[in-house]
C-alpha cells in the first residue's frame, strides 16, 4: 500500500507512477492512496497518468490542519485494516508521518518511507525545523527501511540524527521521457521564435525554488544576450507574482503546466534551476534525457544528476555566478551541445525507469525474505550444490 500526500506534477508523482506501472503484478499487489492536489497545482494523474488508479483521501493534503489530519489518519488506518498490506510505503513528509502512524495502529508488518528531499533547510523557522527533526527521528525508529533519492539527501538526514545509516537505501529517481519533437516544431507549438536563445525552467513556482532569483538571473543574462527568452513551465503560489514582475517585453513567457513537458525541453537551449533546496530534481533528469545542458544551484543531490563541467554547470545560490554560467553556455553552442550529448548518455543509463523498478523490487524482496514471506533466493553456487547432491542421490 503506497501513500502520498498528493499526486501533483513533480518528481514524487513520477516515481510513484513508474512503480505502479512497472512492478510485476504477479509479485506485488499495489494500491495507491493520495490526497487532492492544492490550489494552483496540476494533477499528475489527470494530465499524465490517467491509467493509474487512486483511492482519494480527501482530508490528506500538504497543509497541517489537525482536524483534517486526524480524519486522514482514521481513514488510512481503516483502509490498511481492510487491505492488510504486508508493506506500507509512504512518500513525502506529510503522508510519511500520517501513513506510518496509521501503519503502527493497523499493525502493518513492514514500513518503508522515501525521502524525495528533506525539510531541513529553507522551509521553516529554526524552532519548527527542530520539531520536524524530532518527529522524523521518532518515525524513523518505527520504520524498517528509509529510502533516500540521493547520497547527499541521505547524509543530511543521518547527520540530523534521523535514522541509522544501515536503515537507508539510496534509490535515485527513474523515469523515461517521451521522445521530444523536433526543435522547430516545439518552438512553433510554444509560440517561440525559431532562432533566439531559450532558457527553460520546469517545476513548481514556489518560494523554495526561488523564482525571484530566476528572474534576477534572467535580467543579468539579457544584459549580455539581449535576444534571450525565458520560459517557465509550471504553476504555484508565486506564479502570478513572477508573471507580474517579468515585464511586458515578452522576455519571460509563462507556460503553465503542460502534459507534453518534452516539448519544452525540445524548444530549450538549456535548463536553469535556481532553488535553495532540492532532493534530486526529476526535471534535471528529464532535461538530460532530452539532451539539454543544465545550469543549476549546487544544493541537495543536484550534483548527483548534473556532472558539473560535463553535463552542465553548477553554481552557488548566487545570481551573478548563475548568470555567468548561463551566458557562457549560450555563447558557446559547441560546448552546450557536447554537454547535452553527455547528459543524455548519463541520465538514460543512471536514471531510467527500469533501474528504479529493479531497485525497488530488490528492496521489497529483501523485506519479504527477512520476514519469512518468501524463501531466500538460490544463488548460483547453492544451485550447483543442490544439483550435485540430487545427482549423487540418484546414483546411490
Amino acid at each position: 500500500m503506497r501513500v502520498i500526500a498528493r499526486m501533483n506534477i513533480g518528481g514524487p508523482a513520477v516515481q510513484v507512477t513508474t512503480l505502479l506501472r512497472g512492478l510485476d503484478p504477479a509479485r506485488f499487489e499495489q494500491r495507491l492512496f493520495a490526497g487532492p492536489v492544492g490550489p494552483g497545482e496540476a494533477d499528475h494523474v489527470d494530465s499524465r497518468a490517467p491509467d493509474v488508479p487512486v483511492s482519494r483521501v480527501t482530508a490528506l493534503g500538504r497543509a497541517v490542519r489537525p482536524g483534517d489530519d486526524l480524519r486522514a489518519l482514521r481513514e488510512l488506518t481503516a483502509a490498511m485494516r481492510r487491505f492488510r498490506p504486508h508493506i506500507i510505503h509512504t512518500h513525502t513528509a506529510k503522508a510519511g508521518a500520517l501513513g506510518r502512524v496509521a501503519a503502527i495502529l493497523a499493525r502493518v508488518p513492514a514500513r518503508v518511507h522515501t525521502y524525495h528531499g528533506h525539510l531541513l533547510h529553507g522551509y521553516f523557522s529554526p524552532r519548527t525545523t527542530r520539531m520536524v527533526v524530532h518527529a522524523e527521528r521518532w518515525l524513523a525508529r518505527h520504520t524498517d527501511r528509509l529510502v533516500a533519492v540521493g547520497e547527499r539527501v541521505r547524509d543530511d538526514l543521518v547527520a540530523a540524527g534521523i535514522g541509522r545509516p544501515e536503515q537507508y537505501a539510496v534509490v535515485p529517481p527513474g523515469t523515461t521521457l517521451p521522445t521530444p519533437p523536433p526543435r522547430a516544431d516545439a518552438r512553433r507549438r510554444l509560440g517561440l521564435p525559431p532562432d533566439c536563445p531559450v532558457i527553460a525552467y520546469v517545476g513548481r513556482v514556489t518560494r523554495i525554488k526561488r523564482p525571484d532569483r530566476f528572474l534576477a538571473v534572467a535580467r543579468e543574462v539579457r544584459r549580455a544576450v539581449p535576444t534571450a527568452r525565458f520560459v517557465v513551465c509550471g504553476e504555484g503560489d508565486l506564479a502570478g507574482a513572477l508573471a507580474d514582475q517579468a515585464g511586458g517585453d515578452g522576455a519571460l513567457q509563462p507556460l503553465g503546466w503542460r502534459a507534453d513537458v518534452e516539448t519544452v525541453y525540445a524548444a530549450a537551449d538549456l535548463v536553469l534551476l535556481t532553488s535553495d533546496n532540492e532532493g534530486m530534481p526529476v526535471s534535471l533528469i528529464e532535461a538530460g534525457q532530452a539532451g539539454v545542458a543544465v545550469v543549476a544551484t549546487d544544493v541537495g543531490s543536484v550534483a548527483e544528476v548534473v556532472r558539473s563541467g560535463e553535463t552542465g554547470l553548477l553554481a552557488a545560490p548566487d545570481v551573478t555566478e548563475l548568470a555567468r554560467h548561463t551566458v557562457r553556455l549560450l555563447e558557446d553552442p559547441g560546448l552546450r551541445r557536447e554537454m547535452g550529448r553527455q547528459a543524455r548518455a548519463w541520465t538514460v543509463r543512471r536514471f531510467g525507469a527500469e533501474r528504479l523498478i529493479t531497485d525497488t523490487d530488490r528492496l521489497y524482496a529483501e523485506i519479504a525474505v527477512a520476514r519469512g514471506w518468501w524463501p531466500p533466493p538460490v544463488t548460483d553456487g547453492a544451485a550447483a550444490d543442490k544439483t550435485a547432491a540430487e545427482g549423487e542421490g540418484e546414483r546411490t
